[in-house]
């Protein structure tokens, strides 16, 4: 047992929605100057969990303790006031604003009644200097990168002299030397003496920066552990309740018969920006993993093929057959459907029910006047939820308050009910645990041996071999190569990625 006071803990901590238990008696300590790392599967109670330490909500049982005096929040201003900030998965910030009107959002210094710019200006530079992030307080937000947004609303979260930073999946949208930044900052955080909550479904990065793991599963605590003590794959199994030999991984197909004609043909496709000149060839029943650097054109491209940015230039056939897909209706009318890598904003309906959500897209294609009856849209969701194994099991649940791996089962089986013939998934297990992760891998596996054709984004290398079948090599907007998947390995297709991205700069330069 470590002697030292925690500067924030929750002791007995019980959260109930109706019958459901989200947290049971769960007890969870951080102390200043450490990073601690709360681990387990989607639904586990980890957000939950965050709520209640961040006064989001009141647990229905149990007690906070802030630097050894018992706190209730009344709500998350008070959280704040009190020293504990949270910076989310998905940035919530406003790109049309500048970086010090970010940072300094609802606390701006006033002269006379009004807001002060420059008092602003300097105050946000003097928090980004304590981060050492050197960049324009006056620039508009959108103009830097996802890294650098990140960065920003880790400083607005200490700009208020914040105790406790809770960082829930900060690292999901960011290249290898984009987390390398970020972890200068946080290890910079820790030695100022900041107890830093990290919530990160990459072990890899967890075993390079925590300082302690706590284990929850089914909303209650499994143990407290030092990574020194703790084996990766006991992690695995710790948070899953099984064995990792249980889950079933399933290899990557082999490859279509290249004597095959392709199902989806690009040709020197062009899409303002980030697209350039790409090709691209999909067969029936084909998995082609895309891998680059953030800002080779990965997404811009997948957002090409499905028509939701209209090219400037170029030819896409489908089935042999030459056409514009201009919208994503058309698209979706030609079999070609679209996850974007942004479930929130760009894929599930929060309010709506699971039910609704699945049935969504085939309602929009069938249009106002031909009505699915509520029957068929019952049978219908109740068939999706089975085959996708969709938890909990209850087509009339909010979408929005499942686990993320559940909320993006529901969004494939809202795409898989249009039966599609190219399933372009851009990023579909970013921010889920690693069970639904398998589950979610297996099934593309599954759909493509079924015949279905499959572009398959990830910034995560490993699971692009192990799902596709062939990699195609993105740089500045093209493909520079396409590699059967068996025949690279993670190392091997790192140094290619890297090699490409090095050509790229020079031809830029």
């Amino acid at each position: 047992m470590d002697e030292r006071r925690p500067l924030l803990e929750i002791a007995g901590a019980t959260v109930r929605y109706g019958a459901e238990t989200a947290l049971d008696a769960v007890d969870f300590r951080v102390f200043g100057g450490e990073v601690h790392s709360l681990m387990g599967e989607n639904g586990a109670g980890k957000s939950t969990l965050i709520k209640a330490l961040t006064g989001a909500l009141h647990p229905d049982e149990g007690t906070i303790i802030l630097a050894g005096r018992a706190v209730r929040f009344a709500g998350t201003a008070d959280a704040l006031a009190a020293g504990i900030s949270a910076v989310y998965q998905e940035i919530d910030l406003l790109p049309n604003m500048s970086v010090a009107e970010n940072i300094c959002l609802g606390r701006e210094p006033r002269r006379f009644g009004l807001i002060d710019g420059a008092a602003m200006r300097r105050r946000a530079t003097e928090v980004l200097d304590g981060l050492g992030v050197s960049i324009d307080p006056s620039s508009r937000l959108r103009s830097h990168s996802l890294a650098i947004q990140q960065l920003v609303a880790i400083a607005r979260a200490i700009s208020v002299d914040a105790k406790v930073l809770v960082l829930d999946e900060p690292t999901s949208s960011l290249d290898v030397d984009e987390v390398a930044e970020l972890f200068r900052v946080i290890r910079d955080l820790k030695e100022r003496g900041v107890a830093i909550v990290f919530i990160s479904h990459f072990l890899d990065q967890v075993y390079e920066i925590a300082d302690r793991i706590t284990v929850l599963r089914n909303g209650r605590l499994i143990g407290e552990y030092l990574p020194g003590e703790l084996l990766r794959i006991d992690l695995v199994e710790k948070m899953l309740g099984r064995r990792v030999a249980e889950l079933g991984v399933r290899l990557a197909a082999d490859s279509p018969d290249e004597g095959a004609g392709a199902l989806l043909e690009a040709r020197g496709v062009t899409s303002a920006p980030g697209i350039a000149d790409a090709d691209l060839d999909l067969r029936e029943g084909d998995v082609v993993g895309l891998a680059g650097l953030l800002g080779s054109g990965r997404s811009e491209l997948a957002r090409a093929l499905t028509g939701v940015d209209r090219l400037d230039a170029g030819i896409i056939r489908i089935g042999g057959d030459a056409t514009d897909l201009g919208t994503p209706r058309r698209a979706i009318r030609l079999g070609v459907v679209y996850s974007s890598e942004n479930r929130r904003t760009e894929g599930i309906i929060g309010d709506l029910s699971v039910q609704d959500n699945i049935t969504l897209a085939l309602q929009a294609e069938r249009g106002v006047l031909r009505r699915m009856r509520a029957q068929r849209r019952r049978e219908l969701a109740r068939s999706w939820i089975e085959a996708l194994d969709i938890r909990p099991a209850d087509p009339d649940r909010a979408a929005g308050t499942l686990s993320g791996g559940n909320q993006q089962k529901v969004l494939l089986a809202r795409l898989l009910a249009l039966s599609p013939r190219v399933l372009v998934l851009d990023e579909p297990t970013r921010g889920i645990d690693v069970g639904a992760k398998v589950e979610i891998q297996n099934l593309v596996g599954e759909l493509a041996d079924n015949g279905l054709s499959v572009v398959f984004i990830s910034a995560e290398l490993e699971e692009v071999l192990r799902v596709a079948s062939r990699v195609a090599i993105l740089r500045s907007g093209r493909v520079v190569d396409t590699v059967p998947s068996e025949s690279l390995t993670v190392d091997s297709l790192l140094a290619m990625v890297a090699q490409a991205d090095e050509t790229g700069s020079e031809e830029s330069a």
